[in-house]
């Protein structure tokens, strides 16, 4: 007896109706979490959950495994619909306690991509917000005389020449606070500008991320331990993650964090360019880390060298760090050139020491950056 299928229409049309089911199952999960905010803000709740959340996802895991589906791809799908249950309340002012009180908030460069994240921060929490940018009418030092809180968000090789002009202008009980990449010194010209408050904000993320959720923010308090209170709850409040630190040691941090890292990318851009081998050739036998490598490399240089160089020029100890990396680059170099395996194996055994157990957590979360990446290629 011949076996009988449904036609390829039939099943691809079952398949669209059962998508269409589970958007439904969705839509009435999203209108759950929506209830679950009100309550959290009823009762002074934080948004986030972690022990929750890791409950949720180890049993959502073990049912899909009873089902016969694939760990991976469920708890990336659950982490997803997690965060966005976390942006919905935050959408919500979950956090935002009903006392308090609204603040007119001036950003300084409001039309710039990280000018607008923040304009649309404050507003979505119910501050009235005013953009001041190079073609508005409204200049920075009215606006700064009308306000609360004065956020300068201009390019890095401005932003000093900028507080010096609006610092003078911002009330002594309002704050003053940046969004630069280096801090020691738009803190100290803040500082002698104004008598007003004083906050360093420095967000790890750039204008083009999807969410606020999870992104870290570090925080250097200058004056007014109040202001800077309230400014770590505002950002908390919206999803993100406060490391408060002080200037200086934020931009030792940050020598490491992003001008060594900015710096060898770049290397590995210039390195490419120049080799004389087509990228195309080289993409036709690439692997998932090369691939990797690629992508962030390519995501480096696709934005601007205006953003790049002055995180690199004005940290104080870039050339101590970029010096290292042309010495431990010279003395590999020169092993590989010797082809000295015991000294290689003694280099790479110095560094898998200083991982230590990050090692397991780097191995963990590189695959499944991996797996994702092989998915979508």
């Amino acid at each position: 007896m011949s076996e009988t299928h449904r036609s390829l229409p039939l099943l691809r049309a079952m398949v669209d109706a059962a998508d269409r089911d589970l958007l439904q199952v969705i839509a009435r999960r999203m209108a759950l979490v929506r209830e679950i905010g009100g309550v959290k803000r009823a009762q002074g709740l934080r948004i986030r959950d972690a022990a929750r959340e890791r409950e949720v996802l180890d049993d959502r895991v073990r049912i899909a495994e009873e089902l016969g589906l694939p760990r991976g791809e469920m708890e990336s799908m659950f982490r997803l619909l997690l965060r966005t249950s976390r942006d919905s309340q935050a959408m919500l002012r979950t956090e935002v306690t009903t006392d308090e009180a609204s603040r007119t908030v001036t950003i300084v460069g409001g039309k710039g991509r990280m000018g607008r994240i923040f304009a649309t921060m404050f507003a979505d929490l119910g501050h009235r917000v005013l953009v001041t940018d190079v073609d508005t009418d409204l200049t920075a030092q009215d606006a700064a005389a009308e306000s609360d809180v004065v956020v300068i968000s201009v390019p890095i090789d401005r932003t000093e020449d900028v507080i010096r002009d609006v610092g003078p202008h911002v009330r002594p009980e309002a704050l003053l606070m940046d969004v630069t990449s280096v801090k020691r010194s738009p803190v100290e010209a803040m500082l002698a500008s104004t008598p007003a408050s004083v906050v360093g904000t420095h967000p790890m993320f750039g204008p083009s991320v999807h969410t606020l959720q999870g992104q870290r923010v570090v925080l250097c308090r200058g004056r007014g331990d109040a202001w800077a209170d309230w400014v770590s709850h505002t950002m908390s409040s919206h999803g993100m993650v406060i490391t408060e630190t002080s200037a200086e040691q934020h931009d030792r941090v940050m020598s490491v964090v992003q001008v060594l890292t900015h710096f060898q990318t770049q290397v590995m851009g210039l390195t490419l360019a120049r080799l004389g081998v087509p990228l195309e050739e080289t993409m036709r036998f690439t692997s998932p880390v090369y691939l990797l490598e690629l992508y962030t490399t390519a995501r480096h240089f696709a934005q601007s060298p205006t953003l790049y160089g002055p995180i690199e020029m004005r940290n104080p100890r870039s050339a101590e760090v970029t010096a290292m990396l042309q010495s431990v680059a010279a003395e590999l170099a020169d092993v590989i050139r010797r082809g000295d395996q015991p000294a290689f194996t003694a280099l790479f055994e110095e560094v898998r020491q200083f991982f230590g157990d990050f090692t397991a957590e780097a191995l963990e979360q590189s695959s499944y950056l991996i797996d994702r990446i092989v998915e979508r290629t």
